[in-house]
């Protein structure tokens, strides 16, 4: 559409906020892990995009808005941590064997179904940091000749699912230690997952918090040590 409010960053960030918005009050009422607000307010900002032939630019120049917020965001993890200082001197030891077995897995596991589905060594190598967050997935992703914009969207794709399966797998599993739900759900689904770690609670916020980080320096280390 050709109009020059589009352009603006007010469309961006106003889209957005709307869309998330929504997508709150659906996860409320509908209590499912399918209405996650992330995964709903994606598919409705795309959907507004799609319907109205609005270029990605347009909304890119809000959206780019939002997105500082996401470093800001990241710090403030520290403080939940900060506040369960007690449980993590504790746990110490768990949580680094913890990490670095699902860092391992998660490598060995996508290398493995890429290597059986033949797929070609820049999408593997685009694939294998999909557990971590996005800025350490773009980083070893370039340095192992991968394309950074998969292995964004392999980062996204694996929070996502994270975060719908964390409850149902919890229940299914019976998992009921905070620290050991936090843990899993950091190394999995990094920050996307410590969101729904931090609904759970404060322990599993804060365990799930500092797995991000750890699990980020395993993986690096693994595809150091392998790759």
């Amino acid at each position: 559409m050709p109009l020059d409010w589009l352009y603006g960053s007010l469309f961006g960030v106003t889209l957005t906020l709307l869309c998330y918005g929504l997508a709150l009050l659906l996860n409320k009422k509908l209590s499912s892990p399918l209405a996650n607000p992330l995964l709903v307010a994606s598919v409705l900002c795309v959907g507004v995009l799609l319907a109205l032939r609005i270029p990605y630019a347009a909304y890119e120049a809000g959206g780019s808005v939002v997105s500082l917020f996401l470093g800001p965001a990241t710090c403030a993890l520290a403080v939940n941590i900060h506040r369960q200082w007690r449980w993590l001197r504790r746990a110490w030891l768990p949580v680094l064997g913890g990490c670095a077995a699902g860092s391992l897995f998660s490598v060995a596991s996508v290398y493995l179904f890429c290597r059986l589905l033949q797929l070609e060594d820049s999408l593997t190598f685009s694939l294998l940091p999909k557990a971590v967050t996005t800025p350490i997935a773009m980083e070893l992703a370039s340095l192992t000749g991968g394309v950074p914009a998969i292995a964004v969207a392999a980062v996204l794709i694996s929070g996502l699912l994270g975060s719908i399966l964390a409850q149902p797998l919890q229940k299914a599993l019976r998992l009921e230690d905070p620290v050991a739900l936090g843990v899993a759900l950091g190394t999995a689904s990094h920050a996307i997952g410590t969101t729904k770690a931090l609904e759970l609670g404060e322990v599993q916020g804060a365990f799930s918090g500092m797995a991000i980080g750890i699990s980020g320096l395993f993986t690096s280390l693994w595809l150091a040590l392998f790759f």
